[in-house]
């Protein structure tokens, strides 16, 4: 078979594997569609994503959509539309109980976090266990499919800010994640959906998705204390200051987007007069379930994907996903 594999940065190589065989309790998957993700262009780009540097050759990739090819079981035909969700959970611990994905010591696809790394699912063939896999309903196409994990991360955010029914949203970063948010937030039955972003471009995509409010940086100033909630999906600690401000009194902010890993400069005074609750969201537990729901509702979210790229030609992909200007989400075709 053939995979792509991460050597480096800027290394990604399309090349020769053995094709894998499922064991017990496993499934082979024929992959389809890969969402190139944060993640996934800081492990190209710079060789790491955070703290996790490669180690190994790896192979990216943790949104996608595929068929089942071989199930030793039998309970699932070849041929099956599904998705995965890429999670396994390290063991129980107490407190955690209903947040699984907080666990230390389970693995993600497509992650350099574990050594040796957990390779994911950009190849044309995939082995995952019978547990992550989520069979599609008729009639939602597989490239719609594959948003089904971001969406459950724009899912779970959404939730974690609690009721937003009639509340004053804003969405800083209208990237990918930040357009899944809206969307989620929206149909979570959020009043007024504000987005914030650096170009015209992801505003546009914004609109689409359920935005009634369009803010350029640089242009358009975002008035203190004026959104009940503020998702900061960018990752850019000058975004997170300006979600400070942005709060009501008693409003809260949910942390989206990736932090950097390093000493930042962010001013939370005012969250002490105003007494906001920050959260961070990290991931996601069962909503990939509410995820496949949402998106076999309709097609509101296909304009979330604006290219759709063959593997083979997985640098010029990465270099337009890159590229927030020309793209949202980018799927590698298999």
């Amino acid at each position: 078979m053939k995979t792509l594999a991460i050597h480096g940065a800027e290394d990604i190589r399309w090349e020769d594997a053995p094709t894998p065989e499922p064991r017990d309790g496993e499934v082979r998957l024929r992959v389809r569609y890969v969402g190139i993700c944060g993640s996934d262009l800081h492990y190209y780009f710079n060789g790491a994503n955070g703290e996790y540097v490669i180690r190994e050759s790896l192979t990216p990739g943790h949104e996608l959509s595929a068929v089942v090819d071989v199930d030793p079981s039998g309970r699932l035909a070849p041929g099956t539309r599904v998705t995965v969700h890429p999670a396994r959970y390290g063991p129980s611990l107490q407190g955690l109980e209903d947040r699984p994905h907080l666990r230390p010591g389970g693995d993600y696809l497509g992650s350099a976090a574990a050594d040796p790394h957990r390779q994911g699912g950009a190849s044309e063939y995939l082995i995952v266990e019978h547990s992550m896999v989520r069979v599609l309903p008729d009639g939602l196409p597989l490239e719609r499919a594959a948003l089904a994990e971001p969406l459950a991360v724009a899912m779970h955010a959404v939730g974690l800010a609690g009721d937003v029914r009639g509340a004053r949203v804003l969405v800083i970063g209208a990237g990918p994640i930040g357009l899944l948010v809206i969307a989620a937030a929206a149909r979570a039955g959020a009043a007024r959906i504000a987005a914030s972003d650096m170009r015209e471009q992801a505003l546009e995509r914004a609109a689409t998705v359920g935005a009634g409010e369009l803010l350029l940086v640089g242009r358009d100033a975002v008035a203190d204390e004026s959104y009940d909630v503020v998702f900061e999906c960018s990752g850019a600690p000058v975004a997170l200051t300006q979600a400070v401000r942005a709060a009501k009194r008693g409003g809260s902010i949910v942390q989206v987007g990736m932090l950097p890993d390093a000493d930042s400069p962010i001013n939370l005074a005012p969250m002490l007069a105003k007494e906001l609750t920050i959260r961070g969201a990290f991931r996601f537990s069962t909503e990939i379930d509410d995820a496949i729901a949402f998106l076999a509702e309709g097609d509101l979210l296909d304009a979330v994907v604006t290219q759709v790229i063959p593997a083979e030609q997985a640098v010029d992909a990465f270099a337009v996903a890159r590229d927030s200007s020309r793209s949202a989400k980018v799927l590698l075709a298999f």
